[in-house]
């Protein structure tokens, strides 16, 4: 195929509301047969309650309810009329709960059960954003697998899980669980992490079901908010916002997808037929099933978009929202909406068709309780080769930000080190937000970690909290104003030779419902980084966060910065085998650390201004700050230092444009390196940004080594999508570079030509 004709023409008709997916031109199988068996059985009322989903209302193991909210649902079940329980976790409970399903029910369907299994079940990875700055998708992978096997050992066959929302505001507290503002990188770690959680054989009873989240713009939240509305163009909803899902769809064969809170075009998502019927069920051919968010159907009330219950359950359903989760408008309102022929009896069977055929593949109907061993959830969890793969990922994710005069690493065994910070002893934080089966205070501290390689001594310095007893479910009481154990940390530094600072977020700082108007370190732990640096100016920063910082000061004057994220359990034998050269530490930022609040949203690949650079003051600056970021998406330092040379471009082949350059680690060390490629289109029919990551490599090499470095740009590399939602590939103009982040590395350029 030529690089420059049209990949893929615009659908000229949309997909009916009417048409079930089984009979969408695709080819019958045993499983399509199976759920076509089974739909003649059911009644409507038994088709409506596949698409209902609760979350746990009462303890199973105990007495069953007897009043209330929680009876009613225990009655539903019974009658078949609910088709997943969210929150239900451990092997007995689920057992419990799914012997109800199967053995009370008429057809004995049995339930899917769900959790947000984001970053680990017990045994807790990194949060998603720190694996990102790992950019090693098989270790990303991996990390997944691990999370599944564990939730399957629990009784978990369907995670919410990955969000593959790219945004570019650190404002918002879910960038912890994404992957940043690169829809590149962003698309590879979510499939990454899709074959992870779905492996190779879904029925297997080790694998779960992913969910690919939230479709569609949730990550561009106006300010930063949290639930707040999205207004995007059409180029952003195509080139930025759309890929990630398409390839979970395509590439990944992601068996859910979820809809969510927010606005797009003034339509709610989960009421939004354009996204959910003519593209992720139209053109994309998507054949799993649409889960709502948490009382998402609901919520279109407030959105101004439907005018009551009933009137959300109509238009949810019509857009192709097949399962409702915890808005009761299914479950109380659609029979009567097809009933008064608001909703075709067809939308129902399909929604109900697309959540069996899932349970299907699930292998749920050929045995039901696969999940449910008690023997196995012991044997599982908590694994040692678990903590193994975690604490490797947990290295991989760290990014050096700073390391003037070499300060590290640290020698082992090196007298007079001073640990200061409350999160230094915590072994809470470390686990991260969106940890649902962790348990509480299970990390390795930084303390702990550090122990292992000298005699350090520790003062806390403050604290972080004014009440530590924090959850899910409560706003933060930061310490403002108690600096009372100032003078002890101060006295502490004063006597030693470095001093190590663990300063950053509580582990519920970011997060949903998280958002944040300033993006300093929170509390007094600004005043007293510089309190201690009057003392000591030998300090190692250590960042303990779920978000870019604004750390301007710190890069200013402290000499070397650590970004350890939120790691998981291994957290503190990870930071540790950092500080002490154990591990050379190799992560980039998936995000642009802002230089202050006011840049943000600040991002890579912006499109350029018409006034892009003068010396005048007619020019898109700032009169306060400057425009550059703090650190570039993309960077991050090594113990060793590389070297690039030799960019060559070769243009001539009609399939493809090849691009080598090649790297030397030019240090005393070994060392790993991500090799980033990044193109601008100069010239096209819709404005290109000033670049694009289009490729990227992780390479080992031994100190004064030199490799070759090659990467291949093909159509789907060098095209983007018009405001059509076509994919076209123009000829014309490239720039490229090949360089250790998106601010730095070799430049050339090559032209794509009209007979290539």
């Amino acid at each position: 195929m030529k690089l420059n004709v049209l990949l893929v023409a615009a659908m000229a008709t949309v997909i009916a509301v009417t048409t079930a997916f089984i009979s969408q031109d695709k080819p019958s199988d045993e499983i399509d047969a199976k759920v076509q068996d089974l739909l003649a059985k059911m009644t409507l009322e038994e088709k409506i309650g596949q698409m209902v989903q609760y979350t746990g209302f009462w303890d199973v193991t105990g007495p069953t309810p007897s009043e209330g909210q929680s009876k009613r649902k225990y009655e539903q079940i019974k009658k078949g009329l609910v088709g997943s329980m969210l929150n239900v976790n451990g092997a007995e409970r689920v057992r419990k709960m799914q012997e109800i399903a199967v053995n009370e029910t008429r057809l004995g369907i049995p339930l899917i059960f769900g959790l947000d299994v984001i970053h680990g079940q017990k045994t807790m990875a990194p949060i998603p954003l720190a694996e990102a700055a790992s950019w090693d998708l098989e270790a990303i992978e991996k990390s997944a697998r691990i999370a599944a096997i564990e939730a399957s050992a629990m009784g978990q066959n369907w995670t919410f899980a990955p969000m593959i929302d790219i945004s570019r505001d650190a404002r918002w507290g879910r960038v912890m669980e994404g992957a940043g503002e690169d829809t590149y990188l962003g698309t590879k770690v979510g499939v990454a992490r899709i074959k992870g959680f779905q492996g190779d054989d879904l029925s297997a009873n080790n694998t779960i079901a992913a969910t690919a989240k939230h479709f569609a713009g949730y990550g561009f939240a106006e300010s930063g908010k949290d639930y707040n509305t999205v207004d995007v163009g059409l180029s952003t909803l195509y080139n930025v916002i759309l890929p990630p899902f398409k390839a979970a769809v395509e590439e990944a064969d992601v068996k859910t997808v979820m809809n969510s809170f927010n606005t797009l075009n003034g339509i709610p998502a989960t009421g939004n037929k354009f996204l959910q019927r003519d593209i992720l069920k139209g053109k994309w051919n998507f054949d799993g099933f649409v889960i709502s968010d948490w009382g998402s159907a609901a919520e279109m009330i407030n959105h101004g978009y439907a005018a009551d219950l009933k009137d959300a359950a109509v238009k949810a359903a019509n857009a192709g929202s097949d399962m409702d989760m915890e808005s009761y408008a299914y479950v109380d309102y659609l029979k009567g909406a097809v009933e008064e022929g608001l909703v075709d009896e067809s939308v129902i069977d399909e929604a109900a068709a697309r959540i069996l055929r899932v349970k299907f593949e699930l292998g749920l109907f050929d045995d039901p309780y696969k999940y449910c061993d008690v023997a196995r959830e012991k044997e599982l969890l908590h694994h040692p080769d678990h903590h193994a793969a975690v604490l490797d990922m947990a290295r991989k994710s760290m990014v050096l930000l700073k390391n003037e005069n070499n300060i590290l690493p640290l020698k082992k065994g090196q007298k007079k080190i001073a640990v200061i910070g409350d999160l230094a002893a915590d072994k809470d934080s470390p686990l991260g937000n969106w940890r649902m089966s962790a348990d509480a205070n299970t990390a390795v501290s930084v303390l702990e970690g550090l122990e292992k390689y000298a005699d350090v001594k520790y003062a806390r310095g403050a604290k972080l909290l004014n009440d530590n007893n924090t959850n899910f479910f409560t706003e933060l009481d930061v310490n403002e104003t108690d600096k009372s154990e100032f003078k002890e940390a101060v006295q502490l530094a004063k006597k030693s030779e470095v001093v190590i600072m663990v300063l950053g977020e509580n582990a519920y700082h970011s997060g949903e419902a998280r958002s944040r108007s300033k993006l300093g370190l929170p509390g007094v732990q600004q005043e007293l980084l510089e309190e201690v640096y009057k003392v000591n100016k030998n300090i190692v920063l250590v960042l303990m966060n779920g978000r870019p910082l604004t750390i301007t000061w710190a890069d200013e004057h402290v000499p070397a910065i650590v970004e350890a994220w939120q790691l998981g359990s291994q957290s503190g034998n990870a930071i540790a085998d950092v500080l002490f050269g154990a591990y050379n530490p190799a992560g980039k930022l998936p995000m642009t650390f802002p230089r202050s609040v006011g840049q943000v949203p600040i991002y890579y690949n912006h499109l350029n201004s018409g006034r892009p650079t003068s010396d005048a003051i007619f020019w898109v600056h700032y009169m306060d700050e400057e425009v550059t970021p703090l650190y570039p998406f993309g960077y991050g330092l090594s113990y060793t230092t590389f070297e690039y040379t030799d960019l060559k471009v070769n243009a001539e082949d009609a399939e493809a444009v090849t691009v080598t350059a090649s790297v030397k680690n030019t240090g005393e060390v070994a060392g790993e390196e991500v090799v980033q490629l990044y193109i601008r289109d100069r010239v096209a029919s819709v404005a290109r940004p000033v670049k694009e990551l289009k490729g990227f490599e992780k390479i080992k090499l031994a100190a004064g080594e030199t490799r070759t470095v090659t990467f291949t740009l093909t159509a789907k590399e060098l095209g983007f999508y018009n405001n059509n939602g076509e994919f076209i590939v123009e000829p014309g103009t490239f720039d490229v570079m090949i360089g250790t982040n998106s601010a730095e590395g070799l430049a050339g350029s090559f032209e794509l030509k009209q007979s290539l």
